[in-house]
């Protein structure tokens, strides 16, 4: 473990770390800079500053769609690397497990919940068959960058390109 002395204190690197950790955490979970702030009784300007000084990317919102994926894990980790935290992706598998819980009245709900979280991103990118792509460009009020999977209908998984999913977030994410 790193210690400093600084006058009279001993400042514990570590137990910096696991507090910042602390604090993105919460951000990351959808807490305001008050509510974390508040909750582990730190000034809300610390946190402004701290997120200030880790920034690496600065911008244009990003999120993606995408469906029926194969390489899902793959998919997700190439998105966090790039800093891109909202996505919903999913196998065939779990999709139809997603839809046939659901009422009809259920699933129209979730689906509008689903379109105005998306709506509040300035680019999405979105995976799928020709008519799901279409319908996701139809109802985002964003730009929508799209990888298709396929000709619908697609009843099984397919695999993202990941190497293409690459190429669009380095020319997105500056």
């Amino acid at each position: 473990m790193d210690f400093y002395r600084v006058g009279d204190k001993v400042i514990s690197l570590q137990k910096i770390v696991d507090e910042v950790k602390k604090i993105l955490d919460l951000r990351q979970k959808g807490f305001s800079q008050i509510e974390v702030a508040e909750k582990l009784k730190i000034d809300r300007s610390f946190i402004s500053k701290l997120e200030g000084l880790g920034e690496v990317r600065k911008g244009k919102n990003i999120a993606a769609i995408g469906f029926p994926v194969k390489n899902k894990h793959e998919v997700e980790q190439v998105l966090k690397s790039y800093g891109i935290n909202y996505y919903l992706l999913m196998t065939e598998e779990e999709r139809n497990s997603f839809i046939n819980s659901l009422s009809a009245a259920q699933l129209l709900n979730i689906m509008g919940e689903y379109i105005n979280n998306f709506k509040m991103f300035d680019i999405v990118i979105a995976m799928g068959s020709d008519f799901r792509l279409n319908w996701f460009k139809a109802f985002l009020d964003c730009e929508v960058i799209t990888i298709p999977l396929g000709k619908s209908p697609l009843k099984h998984d397919v695999e993202v390109d990941v190497e293409e999913l690459k190429r669009i977030l380095d020319s997105i994410v500056k």
